[in-house]
């Protein structure tokens, strides 16, 4: 299968917040206004998958000054700091039927050449316990339990320092 990472463009954000909500819970997804006003601040740092002309997985995430992720950044897109050290990533999405095909490990690889490339200091993002495994292949270290609620789940804080 041959996909394409490249960067998002702002009239695709109603189809992102329909991909983020075959991928997360309800609580946790993002709307399409959240990912609108996130493309507003921060479209430098929106990847998408694409196979045959369409879209099947997306990452982004804003820049943090902290090597942190408070929940408060998924709902404030003016809380991005461009001159940050930090890139967040607060979602990483494949739909299903693409899964299993490596396509979220190279939208994962593309944020992580893009905050190098930025001379971020690292990346950090928060996932649930069955993704730790996932994302320490990439060479993040396990931080414990995030102070996360978002969505009502429970989170680890994972961090790629380079």
């Amino acid at each position: 299968m041959e996909v394409l990472i490249r960067n998002a463009k702002k009239e695709e954000a109603a189809l992102l917040a329909q991909i983020e909500a075959e991928c997360f819970p309800a609580a946790e997804a993002a709307g399409k206004q959240d990912i609108e006003a996130r493309m507003d601040v921060f479209e430098d740092c929106f990847f998408v998958a694409e196979t045959n002309g369409k879209i099947v997985g997306f990452i982004n995430g804003a820049v943090a000054k902290e090597a942190s992720l408070p929940d408060q950044m998924y709902h404030d897109a003016s809380l991005h700091d461009p001159n940050g050290a930090y890139q967040t990533v607060f979602g990483l999405d494949v739909l299903p039927a693409y899964r299993r095909n490596g396509i979220a490990g190279r939208l994962l690889k593309r944020m992580i050449h893009h905050a190098r490339e930025c001379q971020r200091k690292g990346v950090v993002l928060t996932c649930k316990d069955h993704l730790v495994h996932y994302y320490a292949g990439f060479g993040f270290k396990h931080c414990g339990v995030a102070d996360s609620t978002h969505g009502g789940a429970k989170w680890n804080e994972m961090k790629l320092l380079f």
